[in-house]
């Protein structure tokens, strides 16, 4: 398959324009493939050469002007239009399309719980040539006019709304100009909840097995989503664009969510089968809120070519949280207060749970300024290795940091300026800076240079210090900030002082002063009156992106005293601080896990408690501390997690109790416990145990070695739904023994029927810490597996198996000796090599931690 060009797509947008598709799917036509006829109105410019991509598993016609064309012409995805003339143009392509099990194209699954099968479409990047024929690049915006032949008593959705014309045909209402990748089609017995608002249909939909589930929720989610759509009309001079806003929730979707105007896919483990806490609640919304603010920024307005995806996802992941922090609701949902903001905390998760993933990405090998060059995104196979924690986490960092020092309204001013110059067209950075510019004073094109075309992480570190001549005021104390780095940040410092009220915690800390300070600024330290403070915190209220070191004696008192102090926001600043400071070497993983262990306890905001377990567990105990430290780490894990359930025994903190029983689940190192809870079916005192808490507790036993076959097949029995198949897939291959290793690599690797979301669970269960005896030989053969499995089943398996199947645990100099030398396999496809070099990356960090002494 060819991979298209940017100078492939200038040339072909310099060539012709698009005008309209008219597309007929038929989804009757059989479990394997569907068919599919376009016809694509054009206009040539110039005489000339171009070509048009598909996909088919069958062309069986093609015609430009009503005179056939030789299908065997087609090579690979492209078919070679040749001799074009000046002036309009009709092309028809008449294929039979193949349904995908990848999420891929025109994704087919058939749900276990029911026998229903459901249909959708994932066209990102490339993949509307799975379904139609098309002119596939972001630059030749359409219209598109799509007519549906479904089974009958089947739902059909798409961009726009669909009308049912009877014998199974819907016909779906033509959307304005949007591009390719953004056409979008959902088909099958759905369960639908309707309404109306601002004078659109809104709608939630999901597979049939999921009904109770979404309608347990479905006001909480609409609420939400009327919220974030009136926000943004405030915010947004343009008006939403499209005709109506329909929100799937469809199974095995290889992303979080995906932008379709007015039909936004979800992945359906939104519609929550078990037990959540409110930070996950809270999560979705903001997915909620991040797929709605593409609507303006990536549909309305869409970049030219892919060097610019950051800019849709960074001003969506910055929208979707800010905004979700601005919304009220009319009434109580759930765990929602009527009339508050519903998530007042929404940057804190932001900073534990999405920034690490942008430093950590920041400081591999891979990475790329938030705004790469334009050579350095030459084809469609390079700009898919751009949707990382750069474009999204760094992105809406950068764009926190511009609002800090632009100001909101001169930053909402320069981007409605943006959507009218631009809308329903294309744009580049070059035309976003520039937009923004003309609402201010201030050097924003510099500011861009500074910020979205530099790589790496600035570190800031506080100098506190007695000034050397003491002011006519009396006492005072100096800091002076140390910057390795080039970018320019505004900040705020806060200090406390220690106090006498120990109720908060070990230790309580009284907020003393906060101040702005712009970086690099004037070379003379700030002088402030006053003792010197207990503790100086350092980009407080988390506005800028850059590592925080704190001066020695603040670093002292935070390990002591972090959890007495007062705001959630400054916690997670210096939390985030002792986890670079782990990664970086500079923290004994030891110490990380006393101050876990001494303040989680205390601990109120659950996106703290969660985040730092995250990585105390999956990161320290898993892979930062030798395999003889792991049983202390592990012991240190589930004391913690013993006291947090005993804190919540009253039940007035219900999230943070199963986040606690989740984390001692994972980290324990006997079964006994676990196996009380799972045959008596409920944790003692609550909770009960639901489908995810069992298969929790089974996926742990089954890595103890505590359990077999027969149990996992009886409770497979007791739940026969997806998620029901892939927690008994985790389990199997989580098994130590070797016949269990050996029938879980070949469903993996020699077996290509697996899908997308079986083959990630298969790969979650096989590598197990602790099992590295029976495990070892697997090291050397994933590499060469993974290349032939990458090059069979393409891109988004490829993801799967580096992410997921990649030997993780394997943390010695032969495993990282073993992956370097596959690096040079020219056989890798660009998606695996990616993976590749991002996890052996953090394997030699985790190496390094290892063996760094303290």
């Amino acid at each position: 398959m060819s991979v298209l060009t940017r100078d492939e797509a200038q040339t072909r947008a310099q060539i012709i324009d698009v005008e309209r598709y008219t597309i007929a799917l038929d989804l009757t036509t059989g479990e394997e493939t569907f068919d599919s006829r376009a016809a694509i109105r054009f206009t040539a410019h110039a005489a000339g050469d171009t070509f048009v991509e598909v996909k088919p598993a069958t062309l069986r016609s093609i015609a430009l002007d009503g005179q056939p064309l030789d299908p065997a012409l087609l090579d690979g995805n492209r078919y070679p239009l040749t001799g074009l003339t000046p002036g309009p143009h009709e092309l028809h392509v008449d294929a039979a399309m193949s349904y995908s099990r990848t999420g891929e194209g025109m994704h087919r699954f058939t749900d276990p719980a029911d026998g229903e099968t459901y249909l959708y479409t994932q066209l990102f990047m490339e993949d509307v040539q799975r379904v139609f024929a098309a002119f596939d690049q972001p630059d030749l915006k359409s219209v598109f006019a799509i007519d549906v032949t479904a089974p009958e008593g089947w739902t059909v959705l798409g961009n726009g709304i669909a009308e049912h014309t009877g014998d199974g045909r819907w016909t779906i209402a033509p959307t304005p100009l949007i591009s390719t990748y953004l056409v979008a089609v959902a088909a099958g017995p759905w369960h639908s909840v309707t309404t109306e608002h601002a004078g659109l249909p809104f709608g939630l939909h999901c597979r049939r097995s999921l009904a109770p589930y979404l309608d347990a929720d479905a006001d909480e989610i609409l609420s939400i989503t009327r919220a974030c759509f009136d926000r943004y009309h405030e915010k947004f001079d343009e008006p939403y664009p499209f005709d109506s806003y329909d929100q799937a929730f469809v199974p095995e979707f290889n992303a979080g969510a995906m932008e379709n105007p007015g039909l936004v896919t979800f992945r359906d483990e939104f519609v929550y089968r078990s037990a959540v806490t409110d930070t996950e609640r809270q999560t979705r919304a903001m997915v909620v809120s991040h797929e709605m603010a593409h609507m303006w920024f990536g549909d309305l307005v869409t970049l030219s070519w892919w060097d610019d995806i950051w800019l849709n996802e960074s001003f969506a992941e910055y929208m979707g949280y800010q905004t979700l922090t601005e919304i009220t609701l009319p009434q109580a949902l759930n765990s929602v207060r009527a009339g508050k903001t519903p998530f007042p905390d929404t940057w804190v998760e932001f900073g534990v749970a999405r920034k690490g993933w942008g430093y950590d990405a920041d400081q591999r090998p891979s990475t790329h300024p938030v705004a790469p060059d334009p050579d350095a995104v030459p084809d469609t196979a390079s700009a898919l290795l751009n949707f990382d924690g750069i474009s999204y986490a760094k992105g809406a960092s950068a764009l926190r940091q511009l609002v800090a020092w632009l100001g909101e309204k001169d930053f909402l001013a320069g981007i409605n300026t943006h959507f009218a110059r631009h809308k329903f067209g294309n744009a580049t950075l070059a035309d976003f800076i520039d937009n923004l510019a003309s609402a201010t004073d201030r050097d924003v094109h510099a500011w861009a240079e500074q910020w979205l075309r530099t790589t790496g992480v600035d570190t800031l570190t506080a100098d506190v210090h007695e000034p050397t001549a003491p002011t006519e005021a009396g006492q005072s104390w100096a800091l002076a900030v140390d910057r390795a780095g080039s970018r320019p940040h505004r900040i705020t410092v806060s200090t406390f002082d220690h106090a006498l009220n120990t109720q908060a915690g070990p230790g309580h800390l009284a907020p003393r002063d906060r101040f702005e300070l712009d970086i690099p600024g004037d070379a003379t330290p700030t002088v402030r009156a006053g003792r010197r403070p207990a503790l100086v915190v350092l980009n407080d209220g988390d506005l800028t992106y850059a590592k925080i070191r704190l001066d020695a004696a603040s670093w002292d008192t935070a390990l002591t005293h972090l959890s007495a102090i007062p705001d959630a926001l400054t916690r997670a600043v210096i939390w985030n601080a002792a986890r670079d400071m782990v990664r970086d070497g500079e923290l004994d993983p030891a110490r990380y896990l006393t101050a876990a262990r001494t303040h989680l306890p205390y601990e109120s905001d659950l996106a703290l408690v969660q985040g730092v377990l995250s990585f105390a567990g999956g990161q320290i105990a898993a892979r930062y501390v030798t395999p003889e430290a792991r049983p202390a780490a592990l012991a240190t894990l589930t004391s913690l997690c013993r006291d947090l359930i005993r804190r919540t025994e009253d039940g007035s903190h219900p999230g943070l109790r199963l986040t606690a029983v989740r984390h001692f689940i994972d980290a324990a190192t006997q079964p006994d416990t676990l196996q009380s809870w799972l045959t008596e079916g409920t944790v003692h005192g609550g909770p009960e145990l639901d489908p995810e808490l069992r298969w929790r507790i089974l996926t742990r036993l089954a890595a103890l070695g505590t359990t077999d076959e027969a149990t996992i097949d009886a409770e497979l029995a007791a739940d026969p739904s997806a998620t029901g198949r892939e927690g008994a897939a985790r389990c199997r291959a989580a098994l130590p023994a070797p016949e269990a290793k050996a029938a879980a690599w070949h469903a993996m690797f020699g077996d290509d029927t697996l899908s997308n979301y079986l083959f990630t669970a298969t790969a979650q269960g096989f590598w197990q810490p602790g099992q590295d005896e029976l495990l070892s030989a697997y090291v050397d053969r994933f590499y060469p597996d993974a290349t032939a499995l990458a090059a069979r089943r393409g891109p988004a398996i490829a993801e799967a198996a580096g992410r997921y199947a990649f030997p993780a645990y394997a943390i010695d100099p032969e495993s990282l000796a073993t992956g370097t030398r596959a690096l040079k396999d020219p056989a890798l496809i660009p998606a695996l090599r990616r993976k590749l070099v991002d996890q052996l990356d953090d394997l030699r960090r985790a190496l390094a931690v290892r063996t760094t002494e303290h």
